[in-house]
Order: structure tokens, then C-alpha cells, then sequence
């Protein structure tokens, strides 16, 4: 099996005219063939006449130009199409004569230009053929000539079928390709949207806090420490995600942000000044698994979105870890301040909705009757990652 693959791929290397010359070759000494003479594509129905010298250069010319019948399909059929009158007038009847029908079908499925006026030009000098063959002898009647000009006409629509095929499968193909380039843009875009927005956010948030507090050195000093802590993150999880970019990256590499990181995500919210009370209920069954992340995700935008538009208003986060969902709820009063929080651009929720639909699960998002929003998340346990 090793072997015929690998002269399939030898095969497949070499120039397609080297290719097609192999088919040529053998068409013309299977013509050579005793066996086979007055046999092929015929029509006119003469008297055969026995080989002479004539005959193989005929037989040449019938065999010899399905070598580039791919590569120039219309130089082919002209010369094959020349042949096989030759052919027909001296009443060879050689087995090289089906070279006809397979130019046909290669000139209807490579031929770029000019293939109405091809097929025109070929329908229109079929009618002086039949009428010397007419002249010559040939038995044939009318309807034997319309039935053999139609099976030329299928030959030619073979052709235009694979021709049509092969674009609407490379169309197909240039459409997945898109398809995926557009999938892998967007979701890049989601994980910098995550990583970063929720780290910058938090810098800000306290950057901003840190311009009140010249007066109290000590708190100054570490909600300094708290923004270089969020900085030195935020750098961390960059790089880790565009190692998983890099097709190079190490196959054992995974995504850094996963459910055992929430603990430390929410320390980090709470360092930018959020209130968080955080509830959790049983254990991740795969901590890397696809429903981890996206539950970490969930809460990392929740948390995020609390500081922009209700900074330092209580926030409560519970995940609870079932055998068969991941359940997810994070709630924030509306009486905190977005003083000094960038604004969003809604791309947030958006994207968590796709990551949680992926997965069949369930989201949304609301604003509470009392004011503050709440966000929910119901993500199916045991998605592949």
C-alpha cells in the first residue's frame, strides 16, 4: 500500500502532458492490435481498407494529440477532429478513432475560451463530412448520422458536466475557506476582547481609585501594586493565547483562563475595588474541558461589565458544577458609579451568547427590577474540548 502511494505521488508530480502522453502512447498501440482492427468510433459505415503507410500517420494523428488535450484542449480536438475525417474518408476504421470522443470530453471540461464558437465550428464541418462520406458509398442513412452527432454532443456535455462540477467543488471549498478564516478571525477576536478588556478595565478602575489616595501612602502603595499585578496578568494570558495562535506552539499547551482560575479572577476584581461575594458548589469534572472555559468567560465578562457600569456596587457570583451542566448566575446592584470605566462596545455579551449556544447551553442577560444587571449561564458538563 506504502509503495502504490508512493508512486501515485510520483505519478501525480510529473507534467500533466507527460501524463496525458501516456494515454496517447497506449491508444496507439492498442490500435496496432490485430484484434481490435474495425473496432473504435465509426460512421459512414465503408468498406474498411487495409493499414498502408498512410494509416499510421493517421493513427498518429488521431493519438498523438490527447498529450496536451488538458493543457491546450482545443489544439487537441482540432487535430484529433482532423484525424478522425482522415480516417473516416479512407475507410481505416481504426481503433484510434475513439481519440474523438475523449478530446471531446476534455475539450468540454479544460477549454477556457471560445467554446460556443469551438462547438459552432465543429457542428457546422460535421455536415460536409457526412455529405462526403455520402458520396464516397457509405450505407449510412440519415437518422444513423443525427444519432452518431448526438453522441458527440453528449461527449462534449461529459465534459462541460466535470467542468461545472469541479468549479462548484472549488467554489464550495473557497467558501469553507472563508468560512473558517472568518470563524478563527472572530474567535480571536473574542479571547482579545476577553483577555484584554477585563484586565485594562480593571487597571483603569484602579488607576483612577489611585488618584485619591496621595494622602494615605499605604493604600496608595497598594492599589499601585494591584495595578502592576493586573498588568503583569494581562501580559501573561496575552502571551499564552498567542502561543495557542502560533501553529508551532506546544501540543500539550492549553487554555490558561479555565475554572480553576476563578478564585484568583475574582481576588482580582476585588483588588480594582469591586465587592465580590463568590459562591461555588461541587468540582470542575475537567478543569481544561470547553464548559470550564466557557463558565470562566462568563463570569470574567460578567465581573467585567460589573466594573465598568456599577463600580463598587455588591456583586454575588455562583457557579454550581452538576453532573451534566455547569450553572452560572453573577448579579450586581445598580447603585454603583462608572466614574472614570471605559465604556463597551456590547461585543461581550454577544460573544459569550455564541460560546454558550456552541455548547447547547443557555444564556442571558438582564437588567434586575431594582436596578443592576444579572447574568445567566447554563452550560452542558462534559463538552469536548
Amino acid at each position: 500500500m506504502i509503495a502504490f502511494r508512493r508512486v501515485a505521488d510520483l505519478w501525480q508530480r510529473l507534467d500533466v502532458v507527460l501524463r496525458d502522453l501516456s494515454l496517447a502512447l497506449l491508444l496507439g498501440v492498442a490500435t496496432l492490435v490485430p484484434a481490435l482492427h474495425g473496432q473504435g468510433t465509426q460512421v459512414g459505415d465503408l468498406p474498411a481498407r487495409p493499414f498502408d503507410a498512410l494509416a499510421y500517420l493517421v493513427i498518429a494523428l488521431e493519438c498523438l494529440p490527447l498529450a496536451v488535450r488538458r493543457r491546450w484542449p482545443a489544439v487537441a480536438l482540432v487535430l484529433v477532429s482532423l484525424g478522425f475525417v482522415l480516417d473516416g474518408l479512407l475507410a481505416y476504421r481504426t481503433f484510434a478513432s475513439i481519440a474523438l470522443p475523449i478530446a471531446l470530453i476534455s475539450a468540454g471540461a479544460h477549454l477556457e475560451r471560445g467554446r460556443r464558437l469551438t462547438a459552432v465550428l465543429l457542428s457546422v464541418a460535421y455536415v460536409p463530412l457526412a455529405i462526403a462520406l455520402n458520396r464516397l458509398g457509405a450505407t449510412e442513412r440519415l437518422d444513423g448520422y443525427v444519432v452518431f452527432y448526438l453522441i458527440l454532443v453528449l461527449a462534449w456535455g461529459v465534459g462541460a458536466w466535470l467542468r461545472n462540477t469541479r468549479a462548484a467543488e472549488a467554489e464550495r471549498r473557497r467558501h469553507v475557506a472563508e468560512a473558517t478564516r472568518t470563524a478563527e478571525r472572530t474567535r480571536i477576536a473574542r479571547e482579545l476582547h476577553d483577555v484584554v478588556t477585563h484586565h485594562v478595565t480593571a487597571m483603569v478602575v484602579q488607576t483612577e481609585a489611585a488618584r485619591y489616595l496621595t494622602a494615605a501612602p499605604d493604600r496608595l502603595d497598594s492599589t499601585l501594586s494591584a495595578v502592576t499585578d493586573t498588568g503583569r496578568r494581562a501580559i501573561t494570558d496575552l502571551r499564552h493565547m498567542l502561543d495557542l495562535l502560533d501553529p508551532g506552539h506546544h501540543p500539550e499547551a492549553r487554555a490558561s483562563s479555565t475554572a480553576g482560575d476563578l478564585h484568583a479572577l475574582v481576588e482580582q476584581t476585588r483588588q480594582a475595588g469591586q465587592p465580590v461575594e463568590f459562591t461555588e458548589e461541587g468540582t470542575a469534572a475537567d478543569p481544561a474541558g470547553s464548559a470550564e472555559f466557557v463558565t470562566y468567560r462568563v463570569v470574567q465578562e460578567s465581573l467585567t461589565n460589573a466594573l465598568k457600569y456599577a463600580h463598587g456596587a455588591p456583586t454575588v457570583v455562583r457557579v454550581r458544577y452538576g453532573k451534566k451542566e455547569i450553572s452560572v448566575e453573577v448579579s450586581t446592584e445598580g447603585s454603583g458609579s462608572r466614574a472614570g470605566s471605559p465604556g463597551g462596545s456590547g461585543r461581550g455579551l454577544t460573544g459569550l451568547r455564541d460560546r454558550v449556544d456552541a455548547l447547547g447551553g443557555e444564556f442571558s442577560a438582564d437588567e434586575q427590577a431594582g436596578g443592576g444587571f444579572v447574568v445567566r449561564a447554563l452550560v452542558p458538563a462534559g463538552s469536548p474540548s
